[in-house]
């Protein structure tokens, strides 16, 4: 408390920490507004290591005091501060663990215990172990004592393995509450076995039917390291014979050169050259097998084959055309007897595609001679309807046509014509037109037609003409004005009888009907 003007350098309060805090754990601020000091944390304590603090904390005014005065510019007061414990995640001591072995361990095999510490000291809690990530599965560990045990056969080329190094993570965690946990890093380095035979490259190469025009280079590819790669060997197997009879094998030492330099500047150790023996080789498609061995302890070797295509070359070395050709195998009668197909499939497809065109072409003629709307059939189908039809089949459409001498029709007194019953006219007589099959140009065709239709003296110039006559003229029936509304009572419909099959059912509906 200080009796000064309030917020005035002679009232404002300076705090510090003289004793207790060896470590630096706390500061003492000053509040502005309440000039009181607030003890804050500045560094993380530790139950397990002080369970309470004994602080001497000084305070002074931020201006000195007047002369004069006869009382202490500073006091001091005892602050107690405990600390409460909290559950605290284990941890492992070593993180990252780092352990060598060699590849190929067996399954089963314990490697090490990767055990954690609980800083709880005093609340006597369990660890349990599991694993966070292991990505090629190769590992386990003991739930209760963290001891790790392979569960697969740890390989150095494996995918998973970088930098010869395989990582794996593991978690432990404390049953308190709430619970807590801490992750640990396992770096396993494998030191490399000799557990993978060389591959013989190239698997595919080309020479000349005749030696020392050119040669094979070749080389091996191993998964291993130094210092079980090569130098390797390169030796052909003694079985079949034939193999050493038509070919050879040549050391060299370092990398190849001249043409097949950028084949295998990207493959380190021995190379060899592959030849042939004697002076002429049939051209064809051979494999030729070579055993190549490397340098590890023990040594492995491994029998690759590589197919070698002979065939005849130019005056540079390269094979030619048709050499290349007879090479994969084929003969001069198979290579004749592929063009000769090739001519024949050619010309099918040639032919069947001249074929669509013409037809095509017909199809779309057709439809120009052929107008939809023209398109009327001169009969009306027979619809078998209930009660009959009338005879309306068959109607001859030549009445329609203008007659040479139409006086007996104009001269002819008021009546009505039977349609049913051929004209007394004599029938127009129409030129046989030639019937012209496919005609080649559409134009000359529908010019053909044209004249045809223009020189035909019986066609009218105009489409038809269509006589009508009065009714009660000339007709077998009664005048139709002789029809009333009269109820059916009073008529007589027993001729229906008479009128045939065509007009039974209308009989039966109308006839008898003094007897209902």
């Amino acid at each position: 408390m200080d009796r000064d003007q309030p917020h005035s350098p002679n009232w404002n309060a300076v705090y510090r920490i003289i004793s207790g805090d060896p470590s630096g754990h706390f500061t003492v601020r000053t509040d502005p507004v309440t000039n009181e000091g607030l003890v804050t944390v500045v560094r993380e304590v530790d139950y397990e290591m002080n369970r309470a603090f004994m602080l001497t904390v000084m305070v002074s005014n931020q201006a000195p005091l007047a002369s004069g005065i006869q009382m202490s510019f500073q006091s001091t007061a005892g602050v107690t501060i405990s600390v409460t414990d909290v559950n605290e995640p284990p941890y492992f001591p070593t993180n990252h663990k780092l352990i060598r072995l060699e590849e190929g361990v067996p399954t089963g095999t314990a490697l090490m215990t990767f055990s954690a510490v609980d800083p709880d000291r005093f609340m006597q809690q369990a660890i349990r172990y599991s694993k966070l990530s292991d990505p090629a599965n190769w590992l386990n560990i003991n739930a209760t004592n963290g001891q790790i045990i392979t569960a697969a056969v740890l390989d150095r080329e494996s995918a998973y393995v970088k930098n010869n190094v395989y990582e794996a993570t593991f978690l432990a965690a404390d049953n308190g509450i709430p619970p807590a946990s801490g992750t640990g890093t396992l770096q396993i380095y494998l030191i490399d076995i000799n557990d993978n035979a060389p591959d013989l490259q190239p698997k595919e190469a080309q020479i000349c039917e005749r030696p020392n025009l050119n040669v094979i280079n070749i080389t091996a590819a191993d998964a291993d390291i130094d210092p079980n790669v090569g130098p390797f060997v390169f030796e052909l197997p003694s079985v079949p014979s034939a193999i050493r009879k038509n070919w050879t094998i040549t050391r060299l030492n370092g990398k190849p050169s001249g043409q097949h330099l950028a084949l295998f500047v990207a493959w380190h150790g021995d190379y060899a050259q592959l030849g042939l023996r004697i002076m002429y080789l049939e051209a064809g498609v051979y494999d030729v097998p070579i055993i190549v061995t490397d340098s590890g302890n023990p040594p492995l070797f491994n029998m690759s084959i590589i197919k070698v295509k002979v065939c005849p070359c130019d005056e540079n070395g390269d094979c030619t055309t048709i050499g290349a050709v007879a090479a994969a195998g084929l003969g001069t009668g198979a290579i004749i007897a592929i063009l000769i197909c090739i001519i024949i499939l050619l010309t099918m497809v040639l032919l069947f595609v001249v074929w669509m065109k013409r037809r095509e072409k017909e199809r779309h003629t057709k439809q120009l001679l052929i107008d939809p709307e023209d398109d009327v059939r001169d009969n009306i189908l027979k619809y078998d309807e209930e009660g009959g039809g009338e005879e309306d089949q068959d109607y001859d459409l030549s009445q329609l046509q203008q007659p040479e001498n139409m006086d007996h029709v104009l001269n002819k007194a008021n009546g009505v014509r039977r349609v049913d019953e051929r004209p007394v006219g004599a029938e127009p007589q129409y030129p046989i037109r030639p019937v012209i099959p496919h005609p080649g140009d559409i134009g000359d065709f529908i010019n053909e037609g044209l004249r045809a239709a223009d020189n035909d003296p019986t066609a009218p110039p105009y489409d038809s003409l269509l006589v009508f006559d009065y009714e009660g003229s000339g007709s077998t029936a009664g005048s139709v004005s002789s029809l009333n509304s009269s109820s059916s009572g009073d008529q007589d419909y027993d001729y229906l009888n008479d009128w045939g099959p065509r007009f039974k059912k209308l009989a039966d509906m109308y006839g008898g009907g003094e007897d209902d």
